[in-house]
């Protein structure tokens, strides 16, 4: 019963991000892509003890949503003392044990925009993250995963880029299209406040020129 790549758990749907609904039957009203728009650094991590499965490939599944989940929370807890840093966004899981492409979203740093220094910082604390033990009764608890290995473009280096909010000037409509759900991409245009950038429709409540769309 489930619609526009939400998954049946035998209870209810599950529904993809900004898709909303008991079936999963209509877009979210408002999309916050202020994070996206931040700095970021791109970073590859290996995740050696889970096994890559074919439906790791589709993001609405539940199979990548949940190792998503989990890869987030452990990235929280190793990169939590990192100056600026804002959260992770996984942007793709490949073969290889598990081979995760992400994006370290930052706060914008106050002087030098420079973010090699950020990355060096980032892959310092993945490198003495505590390293998973046995399974002895005197082990420590560590990390849940067996390995988190970083990699750039060669060996041993990390492509890093800043991305600017180039001034007073809403993002472009094509960004919203990129962020929101297929089947209702036409329908978002940007829209932004004091301290964010919102993808909205005119059901957007609160919005100048919005409508009562009641449901959908």
């Amino acid at each position: 019963p489930c619609q526009n790549g939400g998954h049946w758990t035998g209870t209810g749907c599950l529904c993809p991000p900004n898709v909303d609904g008991a079936r999963c039957q209509f877009g979210a009203s408002t999309i916050n892509i202020t994070a996206e728009l931040g700095p970021s650094v791109m970073l590859l991590a290996r995740v050696t003890n889970r096994k890559f499965s074919g439906d790791m490939r589709d993001a609405s599944s539940v199979a990548y949503r949940s190792f998503v989940d989990e890869f987030s929370r452990t990235m929280d807890r190793i990169y939590r003392n990192v100056s600026g840093y804002r959260g992770t966004r996984v942007l793709s899981l490949t073969r290889g044990s598990v081979v995760v492409n992400y994006k370290v979203l930052l706060h914008p740093p106050a002087g030098d925009p420079n973010l090699a220094h950020r990355a060096l910082e980032l892959l310092e604390a993945a490198n003495t993250a505590a390293q998973p033990q046995n399974c002895s009764r005197s082990a420590a608890v560590g990390t849940p995963w067996g390995a988190v290995g970083r990699r750039g473009a060669r060996d041993g280096q990390v492509g890093s880029h800043l991305t600017h909010l180039g001034g007073s000037s809403p993002p472009a409509p094509e960004l919203c299209r990129k962020y929101a759900p297929a089947n209702f991409s036409r329908y978002y245009y940007p829209y932004r406040t004091q301290s964010s950038f919102l993808c909205v429709t005119n059901c957007t409540l609160n919005v100048p020129g919005s409508i009562d769309c009641n449901r959908g």
